[in-house]
């Protein structure tokens, strides 16, 4: 690892996401922030087993890591999972123990190696680097990459475990079967959260109020004890630096369209659909007769999770399956794109009118802060509970179906394009995007010099330079 020279008056902060786009997409955002915006240096490291082509690019890739000045990627090297996993073996699962045999035989040395950073700052997933971090005494804090109220139910959970019996229904997929190892290893990931020094939440104030309240406020949080929450979001992917060919011919498509009069259909880095399901999202599509943006890939049978590890590196040629004609049908009106779109570009052109979308967190928080309402069409993980904060609390999306994963059966053409022409062009999506228009001001508001998300960054980083004042004080 080649040594960086920086302002030891600075914080040094090391950075920590496990494996996943949803994952380390904010994180990466975040490092960039604490450089470009707050006077740090930041270590960011990357765990490369298993890496997709999707996180190769972004951190690698010679055009798009040209990094601000005191930002430095250094790779944890990959290991050998091969006796650990199999092909049976669950998202979360595997996730878990890459992360655990990439921390154990790495983690302590690059720590020691930096200097000892002021702070380390995980996902929910990387809980392993407490201990390290304690034996080193460096602080540690958890980088919330989903909903405050998906954090609360984090924070109960072992309460929840301890106290009742029965299973745990659509809250969580992983929550669903006590028994199984997916249950254990989310247990274990978020029992361990009351460890933490302090808790970054990727939003602002005023996105989720009640929830926000009740962790800071109600008695149940304030005993387990709950970390200090600090709420620094919106930060969210920027654009796609340089433009690949498929981009700019999405855009120049969108520049021909009217105002506000396109569908944005994409279901996440790694989300995927049946066969079946697939084929009667097409024809809803054009039963609707809306304008539409379609990102596809290889529909699968297996897992609504399926190219979570292959982000961005599928083969994929939509005629194969998508139904026989439809792209001879759909021409002018609609653009099919494989794989991966440039969501950003995208959602900010003002012909997209509504977005419908799996309810990652990341591909909520790029919506609302440009102002597109959505469609909800959860998939797998916590995408279910984003899906009714985003209708019952927020008031930014209607849901396609009560849930449209695997295990829901198959929506049909009918509903599809009914919710889509709703949206398109009914009141409700008029409303809706009013509100998203309404919340995108207030999330460029918290992210401005003064806003509380600056601020409350601001907060904790003046808590570092202050450490650091002292340790220098006490060493002479």
């Amino acid at each position: 690892m080649a040594e960086v020279e920086y302002d030891t008056m600075k914080p040094h902060v090391a950075v920590l996401p496990s494996p996943g786009m949803g994952h380390i997409i904010p994180l990466f955002e975040l490092a960039k922030s604490l450089v470009v915006h707050h006077n740090c240096h930041v270590s960011f490291l990357n765990i490369t087993t298993e890496a997709s082509a999707a996180q190769t690019h972004l951190l690698r890739s010679p055009a798009c890591t040209v990094l601000p000045p005191g930002l430095q990627v250094i790779d944890l090297p990959p290991v050998d999972i091969s006796a650990l996993v199999s092909e049976e073996t669950l998202v979360l699962t595997r996730l878990s123990i890459i992360v655990q045999e990439s921390l154990k035989s790495d983690l302590k040395s690059v720590l020691i190696e930096l200097g000892k950073p002021q702070a380390l700052v995980i996902d929910f997933f990387c809980t392993q680097a407490f201990e390290i971090c304690r034996e080193l005494s460096i602080p540690t804090y958890t980088f919330c990459t989903t909903s405050t109220a998906f954090l609360s139910f984090s924070l109960y959970l072992p309460t929840l475990d301890r106290e009742v019996e029965c299973e745990i229904e659509d809250l969580l997929d992983q929550a669903r079967n006590r028994k199984i190892e997916e249950y254990k290893w989310l247990l274990l990931h978020l029992s361990r959260l009351p460890m933490a020094t302090g808790i970054f939440s990727n939003l602002w104030e005023d996105l989720e109020p009640k929830s926000l309240k009740a962790i800071r406020e109600h008695s149940f949080y304030k005993q387990i004890p709950t970390p200090p929450i600090h709420a620094i979001g919106p930060l969210i992917k920027q654009d796609e630096v340089p433009m690949t060919e498929t981009d700019a011919e999405c855009l120049a498509w969108l520049d021909k369209q009217p105002l506000d009069s396109v569908l944005f259909i994409a279901l996440g880095s790694g989300g995927t659909l049946t066969a079946a399901q697939l084929t009667e999202l097409a024809w809803g599509l054009e039963l609707s007769r809306q304008r539409f943006i379609l990102v596809v890939r290889k529909p699968t049978n297996a897992s609504a999770s399926g190219t979570f590890f292959n982000a961005g590196g599928d083969v994929n040629d939509p005629t194969a399956y998508l139904p026989e004609g439809f792209l001879e049908r759909t021409k002018g009106v609609g653009l099919v794109i494989p794989s991966l779109a440039p969501q950003v570009m995208v959602l900010r052109h003002s012909s997209t009118g509504a977005f419908l979308s799996h309810c990652g967190w990341n591909s909520i928080l790029e919506s609302i802060t440009h102002g597109v309402p959505m469609i909800a069409w959860p998939l797998y993980a916590e995408q279910r509970m984003n899906a009714t904060i985003l209708v019952e609390e927020v008031g930014v999306a209607v849901k396609m179906a009560a849930g449209g994963g695997l295990e829901k059966g198959v929506i049909k053409k009918e509903d599809i394009g009914r919710v889509i022409r709703m949206v398109m062009e009914g009141n409700e999506g008029k409303v809706m995007r009013h509100r998203a228009r309404e919340l995108k001001d207030g999330a460029e508001k918290a992210l401005n010099f003064g806003g509380s998300s600056y601020k409350s960054l601001s907060c904790v980083v003046h808590e570092w330079k202050a450490d650091i004042s002292n340790s220098k004080c006490n060493s002479h």
